[in-house]
C-alpha cells in the first residue's frame, strides 16, 4: 500500500476511502514535535470479523451459491434469514436487506411516493449520502437546521414542516445524535409529513427505549465497514408499513421471486405494485447477509465498549481550552462509534490546531473545512442542490465541529494520549494569529 504523509491524510475522507496505515514504522523523515508526544494509530482499524462469520462465508463461497435469489433449491437463503433476525432485533415487521444503506434510503423515498420535483425535508448535519438519496430520486432537498448539539433545530424544522410543501422528513441520525424523536414525529404528524430515518450511524441505539429507525414509516442502516456491523458494504431497510415493504422488496430487484423472503407482505399486495415497480438492482448478496449475521449478537457488547470509550475520551478532550462536548440527553440509549467536539477557535487556529495534532500522529476531521475532497459532510460542497440553502446556523456549528473516529482497539492509555495532544495542539492554536 502507498504510504501517505500526514498533511496529506488531512485531505482524505475516510467515510469513502481507507486512510493509510500508519504505524510507528513511519519514515522517519516525517516532522514531528518536539515534545515527543505520539499517537500513530490507525483510526480507521475496523474490528475484525468473527470466525463464526468467516466459516459461514467460507462455506458459502464453496457453493458458489452468492446470488440471493435462486431459480431452484431448497431453504431460505441468507439475506432473508438476516432480515428476520434483524426485524427482530428492532422489533419490526418487515426488513429488507439492500446494497447499502444509500440505497435503503433511495428505495424509502420512491416507496413513500417522492417524484422528480418534489421536496424533501433532511439534514444538514448528515453525511452526503443523505441528500444524494434525494438527488437520486429526482426530487429537491431542503435542509433544516443543526443545534448546537449537532442536531435537528425543532423550530426551523416546524418553520420548513410548514411552508416548504414536503411531505417526507429524512432525518440523519449523524455521528449518532439522536434527536428528541417523540418530538420529532408529533412535529411532523401534525404537519403530514412522514419521516424517514437514516441510522447509519445508530444501528442499535435508541430513543427513550425504541430503537431508532422504529420511529418513522421506514428506517434505513449501514452495513459498511465503519459502521456497527460490516460487511463491507450493505444496508437494511425497515417498516412496518405492507405497502412500503412489497416496494422495496421489489425494488431491491427480486425478480418476482418474493416468496423467497420469510418476512413479506401477502400476495395481494404485491399485486398491486408488481407491474408498476421497477427493479434498481440494490439487492444484498448471500455472502455480505452471511459475514452480517453472527454480528448481530454482538451489538451489545460492541456498544457497551464504543461507549467506554466514548466516555472516556469525552472526559479527556473537555480537559482543553476552548474544547466542549456537548452533553447527552437521557432518553438518548446512543451507541458512539465515533466522538465529536466543538473548538472555539477560528478557522486559520484550527487549521493550525490540525497540524499540531498531525504531527503528533493523531488524524481528526473538520466538518468545517474549505476543501471539498476533504470531507463529504459539508453542504456547501453540494453544488448540485437545487437551492443555494440559507442556514447560517448551521453555518456556525460545522464550522466548529471536529470529529474523531474511536475504533475498538482504543485503550484508556489511548484515550489519555489523545487528551493530551488536543490539549497540546489547542493551546498552541489558541496562541496563534
Amino acid at each position: 500500500m502507498k504510504r501517505l504523509n500526514w498533511e496529506h491524510l488531512l485531505d482524505i475522507n475516510t467515510d469513502s476511502v481507507m486512510s493509510a496505515t500508519l504505524t510507528d514504522a513511519t519514515p522517519t523523515t516525517m516532522s514531528r514535535a518536539p515534545d515527543g508526544l505520539w499517537f500513530g494509530k490507525d483510526l480507521s482499524t475496523p474490528e475484525p470479523i468473527s470466525e463464526e462469520a468467516i466459516e459461514r462465508a467460507v462455506a458459502l463461497m464453496r457453493s458458489g451459491r452468492l446470488h440471493r435469489y435462486g431459480e431452484q433449491g431448497s431453504g431460505y437463503p441468507e439475506p432473508s434469514l438476516l432480515e428476520q433476525d434483524y426485524a427482530a432485533y428492532v422489533g419490526s415487521k418487515y426488513c429488507v436487506a439492500v446494497s447499502s444503506c444509500g440505497a435503503a434510503m433511495f428505495i424509502a423515498l420512491k416507496a413513500l411516493g417522492v417524484k422528480a420535483g418534489d421536496k424533501v425535508l433532511t439534514s444538514t448535519f448528515t453525511l452526503s449520502p443523505v441528500p444524494g438519496a434525494i438527488a437520486h430520486a429526482g426530487a429537491e432537498a431542503v435542509l433544516v437546521e443543526a443545534s448546537g448539539d449537532y442536531m435537528t433545530d425543532m423550530a426551523d424544522l416546524e418553520r420548513k414542516a410548514a411552508t416548504s410543501g414536503a411531505k417526507v422528513f429524512l432525518l440523519s441520525h449523524m455521528r449518532g445524535h439522536i434527536a428528541d424523536l417523540r418530538a420529532v414525529r408529533a412535529l411532523c404528524d401534525k404537519h403530514g409529513i412522514a419521516i424517514v430515518e437514516d441510522c447509519a450511524h445508530t444501528m442499535g441505539a435508541k430513543w427513550d427505549g425504541q430503537h431508532t429507525g422504529t420511529w418513522g414509516r421506514v428506517g434505513c442502516y449501514s452495513a459498511q465497514t465503519y459502521k456497527h456491523i460490516n460487511s463491507g458494504e450493505g444496508g437494511l431497510l425497515v417498516t412496518d408499513d405492507d405497502d412500503v415493504a412489497a416496494q422495496a422488496i421489489l425494488m431491491s430487484g427480486c425478480y418476482m421471486m418474493y416468496d423467497q423472503h420469510i418476512l413479506k407482505p401477502v400476495s395481494e399486495v404485491f399485486e398491486r405494485w408488481k407491474y408498476v415497480t421497477p427493479n434498481f438492482s440494490m439487492r444484498m448478496s448471500n455472502l455480505a447477509a452471511a459475514l452480517l449475521r453472527p454480528q448481530i449478537g454482538q451489538l451489545a457488547d460492541r456498544g457497551r465498549r464504543w461507549n467506554h470509550i466514548y466516555s472516556t475520551l469525552g472526559r479527556e478532550l473537555t480537559k482543553a481550552v476552548n474544547v466542549s462536548v456537548p452533553p447527552r440527553d437521557a432518553k438518548e440509549e446512543f451507541i458512539a462509534s465515533s466522538i465529536q467536539f466543538t473548538l472555539d477557535l477560528d478557522p486559520p487556529q484550527i487549521e493550525r490546531f490540525l497540524k499540531e495534532c498531525s504531527l503528533r500522529g493523531l488524524y481528526i476531521k473538520w466538518f468545517g473545512t474549505p476543501t471539498p475532497v476533504a470531507f463529504t459532510s459539508n453542504y456547501e460542497h453540494w453544488h448540485y442542490l437545487q437551492a443555494k440553502p440559507d442556514i447560517p446556523n448551521s453555518k456556525a456549528v460545522l464550522n466548529q465541529l471536529m470529529d474523531l473516529r474511536t475504533p475498538l482497539s482504543l485503550t484508556d492509555a489511548d484515550c489519555l494520549l489523545i487528551g493530551q495532544i488536543v490539549a497540546v495542539a489547542t493551546a498552541i492554536a489558541g496562541t496563534s494569529n
